[in-house]
């Protein structure tokens, strides 16, 4: 390569963290399904986001019995 050369710097990007999330396919009311919608667009959020973070918040209660709901 020719030292004489006058190359941009091109910035490094860091590497990706490795993607942690699966795509599924799950069958939900529709009553459900509609109040997730509508909380999303109350709030900014993706329904996704939202039937994620109730799943997670369940889960981090130690009952993820679905008879107690």
């Amino acid at each position: 390569m020719n030292p004489n050369l006058d190359l941009p710097t091109v910035p490094r990007r860091r590497a990706r963290p490795p993607k942690r999330k699966t795509r599924i396919t799950i069958y939900l009311d529709d009553e459900v399904l509609d109040e997730f919608r509508l909380r999303a667009e109350r709030t900014g959020t993706g329904y996704q986001t939202l039937i994620n973070a109730a799943l997670r918040l369940r889960l981090a209660s130690g009952d993820a019995n679905p008879a107690a709901a």
